[in-house]
């Protein structure tokens, strides 16, 4: 799906680095200048010019140390005071690093070795802004003792920091943090994002991340072999569905939600209002008979049934089944688990239920995932999971430190087994598809782990379903705007005082803000 950027592991960056260099006629020292003037771009934008300003550049000895004596030797040049230290000995420094010392020195820049622990954090208090170029993307477990010292060295300077194409201590494969790790105020990725800047811990240690264009060929960037890749506004936008102008409710799609038991209204609500504000022409939610006239109250706009119970449980009896399977000939999606419980019978039923319906989409979330178990048998085209870390562990037999050592992979592995769209949600959310493709999420925060977030991301992928987008275009968009609808309540409320209803009232305002700032058809 070319229409969103790479993520790459750092073995996938050095491949693309390779390609460059070896096919396409761009030195290594070209890419590193490049990259140097970018960072200086960045401190240019970021600060409010360069004018007065006092730099400190720590660099190491590889690639991304080259690219810090860069951004020392531009600096220098415009004017600004800059203090550059080494973080081992100058005649360890070979290569191309080498001689880009050599021109940092021929401009009257004056590396240093590194002082003593103590004495650098003075020194770099002496700074506006610190740049952090002493480890790159090649970094293999934690940091070694010298090395520990500058990073907290830094940590404890007290001034903004630019972190060089990924904070020094942060895996670029996964987010791990072995160690220590740089906490930087913003990093500045050279040609594509690494997925240790979207991967807790790491995410936290990057601050604004900042993407920028240093001339990787395309040849280059395909040749890594990638198929990880990083949701943006504009390839969201474009596979968003479009309604004619003689649309009506019956072109845009019918939804039956079967959701809800005593105590868990609110999630079936949520879920099909959800639907409603993706666009969905029409919307029934099938729940517990007696929780008919509570729905009848709560919702307006959706269509609502009453479906045989349990009535000493108030959840939903097999004897509802017949009845669910006659609902879902004039529906075009069957959206089923939020809040329906976990009672023997209704698990019964959502079995049988899933083996039965036979609709070309699906939507299968909370208690429906715990009725489904592993899926065998139950899952295929068309069908769309979407589990939380630990209700994927109970599907899966992995233990939850397990999957979120790997999410990517671990959803993978189970979308190509059972050939169903998998929605990973978490921080950040994953999505897997069959053909082995997987998508990391960048929008949504922290106080989206609130009651009944999940069931508006239920709804939302059933109404985009309704209207006819593929499961897999269905769920990347939904879990984009559901991210940029919790963006927003985010803004206005806190992440303390955000509620689920808060992100589900952003939804229609996310669409309003996707059209805006993506390509939008």
């Amino acid at each position: 799906m070319s229409r969103f950027s790479r993520l790459v592991t750092g073995a996938e960056m050095a491949a693309i680095d390779r390609h460059t260099i070896d096919r396409c006629g761009i030195s290594s020292t070209e890419l590193m200048e490049r990259a140097g003037a970018r960072v200086m771009e960045t401190i240019d934008t970021r600060f409010g010019g360069l004018h007065g300003m006092r730099v400190a550049v720590v660099c190491g000895k590889g690639n991304n140390g080259g690219d810090g004596l860069v951004v020392a030797r531009r600096l220098l040049q415009a004017g600004v005071a800059v203090d550059t230290f080494l973080g081992v000995e100058r005649d360890e420094i070979v290569g191309e690093a080498k001689g880009l010392l050599q021109r940092l020195e021929l401009a009257g820049g004056r590396p240093m070795s590194l002082p003593l622990a103590g004495g650098l954090t003075a020194a770099l208090r002496q700074s506006d802004v610190v740049v952090d170029a002493l480890l790159g993307t090649g970094l293999r477990g934690a940091p070694r003792a010298p090395q520990v010292a500058v990073i907290d060295a830094i940590n404890q300077c007290s001034r903004p920091v630019i972190a060089v194409d990924l904070p020094s201590g942060v895996d670029a494969a996964n987010g791990i943090i072995a160690g220590v790790a740089v906490h930087a105020t913003v990093t500045v990725s050279f040609g594509l994002a690494k997925r240790g800047h979207l991967f807790a811990p790491g995410r936290a240690c990057c601050g604004v991340l900042e993407v920028v264009d240093i001339g990787f060929p395309e040849a280059a960037i395909d040749s890594c072999g990638g198929t990880t890749f990083l949701l943006a506004a504009e390839g969201i936008a474009s596979q968003l569905p479009v309604r004619p102008l003689d649309a009506h409710k019956g072109t845009c799609g019918s939804v039956f939600v079967v959701a809800g038991s005593l105590g868990m209204s609110g999630a079936a609500a949520l879920a099909a209002d959800a639907a409603m504000r993706s666009g969905a022409g029409r919307v029934t939610v099938g729940v517990p008979a007696s929780l008919h006239d509570i729905m009848e109250t709560k919702l307006t706009e959706v269509m609502t049934r009453a479906l045989p119970e349990v009535r000493r449980r108030r959840c939903l009896s097999l004897r509802a089944l017949g009845e669910i399977v006659a609902s879902l000939r004039t529906a075009d999606v069957l959206a089923i688990g939020p809040g329906l419980g976990r009672y023997r019978e209704t698990v019964d039923l959502v079995r049988r239920l899933l083996r039965r319906q036979d609709l070309p989409a699906t939507v299968i979330d909370a208690d429906a995932l715990y009725a489904m178990g592993n899926g065998e048998g139950l899952l295929g085209p068309g069908r769309v999971v979407t589990p939380h870390a630990a209700e994927f562990s109970r599907m899966t037999g992995l233990r939850v430190v397990e999957i979120k050592e790997d999410p990517l992979a671990r959803a993978l592995e189970f979308s190509m087994h059972h050939g169903v769209v998998v929605v990973l949600k978490g921080g950040p959310t994953v999505v897997a598809a069959p053909d082995g493709r997987t998508f990391v999420n960048p929008t949504g925060n922290a106080g989206m782990a609130t009651a009944g977030s999940g069931d508006v991301l239920t709804g939302m992928i059933a109404g985009l379903l309704a209207q006819g987008c593929p499961p897999l275009e269905a769920a990347l968009s939904s879990v984009y705007l559901h991210g940029l609808a919790g963006d927003a309540a985010r803004d206005n409320f806190g992440e303390w005082g955000l509620r689920a209803g808060d992100v589900l009232a952003g939804v229609p305002q996310a669409f309003v803000e996707l059209a805006r700032t993506g390509s939008f058809p």
